[in-house]
């Protein structure tokens, strides 16, 4: 790789005010590009998606853990000259935002990919990644290893993925890296999926205070909390998209649908008997959202998948109805 089309490459893509620093202990500074890029750690990633994967090594042999591991050989290795712990670092070729809902699938993605390598490469799994050892600063010893980017399923292809249990409210605390990303996402759509029924009735920018409100309390409880414009930039999505969506078929059967697989998991568990009341209620319930979805023109066959339940039944369901109707 050719260091001067790389220098300028990497320039290129850096935050137009990136973070920046003289090292650890000292002042964590903003300056403009032109001047962050003369410091020996430096902001790589925007403040709001994925460019570079970055993992943290602190050990003597840094340098070797991705050949020891068969990992893709990385974009480049920033080492230290003194104890050779290394950043690594993995260029994505499409970034990633975290802070989108609609784009909650890739980041899941993307946290496992960086979770199962940090694991691999022995990395720090508490590292945050804002600030890496700049790879155009004569402080580090570089090597620019790997002029093509990745795409995900690239770098999935090499490794079993895994993700950090997250069993306890506890463990939920402990989460790292872009999993803190997932899980305030998870905790806070789907508390603003009930919430919102109760705050129709005022403005959007009331909801979205409470959204924030809630996802500060939630990023609060974190060992290592997110930085405030993500969590408002995460919550001003979720505000928004369950703002604009609650009232579509879509988002109830959506949302409908999670409710009874979770009741069938509970049915599953012993938590709920299986010839009782509530199963005859969450049949009922299901049948009237059959019918609903029938008169508004959905196929059987659509509402099946979108229930989970068998044609068969959505068919008699919606047979039965009719015949209450007439």
């Amino acid at each position: 790789m050719n260091n001067a089309q790389f220098s300028a490459d990497f320039f290129k893509k850096l935050p137009y005010k990136p973070f920046c620093s003289f090292g650890k202990g000292g002042k964590t500074l903003i300056r403009s590009k032109k001047h962050a890029i003369q410091y020996p750690l430096i902001q790589v990633n925007h403040i709001h998606t994925v460019q570079y994967l970055i993992f943290d090594i602190d050990a003597p042999d840094a340098y070797l853990h991705f050949f020891d591991e068969n990992l893709p050989v990385p974009t480049w290795i920033a080492k230290n000259k003194k104890n050779g712990h290394c950043h690594v670092c993995y260029e994505l070729k499409t970034p990633v935002c975290k802070t989108a809902h609609a784009r909650l699938k890739p980041l899941r993605y993307l946290a496992s990919i960086e979770y199962t390598y940090a694991k691999k490469l022995g990395a720090d799994l508490r590292y945050t990644g804002l600030l890496t050892k700049n790879p155009i600063d004569r402080d580090w010893q570089v090597f620019l290893l790997n002029p093509v980017s990745f795409e995900l399923d690239e770098l999935a292809d090499y490794v079993d993925l895994e993700t950090k249990p997250k069993s306890t409210e506890e463990e939920k605390k402990e989460v790292s890296g872009l999993g803190r990303n997932c899980m305030l996402f998870d905790t806070i759509r789907f508390w603003a999926y009930k919430a919102i029924r109760e705050c129709l009735g005022g403005s959007l920018d009331g909801w979205c205070t409470k959204v924030l409100n809630e996802a500060l309390i939630v990023n609060g409880a974190l060992l290592d909390p997110l930085p405030y414009s993500e969590v408002k930039a995460t919550a001003k999505s979720i505000a928004k998209w369950v703002w604009r969506n609650h009232h579509s078929a879509e988002f109830d059967v959506w949302f409908g649908a999670k409710q009874s697989n979770r009741a069938k998991i509970g049915v599953t568990k012993g938590n709920v008997s299986k010839g009782g009341r509530a199963r005859s209620q969450q049949y009922s319930d299901m049948r009237q959202e059959a019918l609903k979805l029938h008169i508004m023109g959905k196929s059987i066959k659509e509402i099946s998948e979108y229930l989970n339940v068998h044609r068969n039944s959505i068919s008699n369901w919606v047979k039965h109805s009719k015949k209450h109707l007439t």
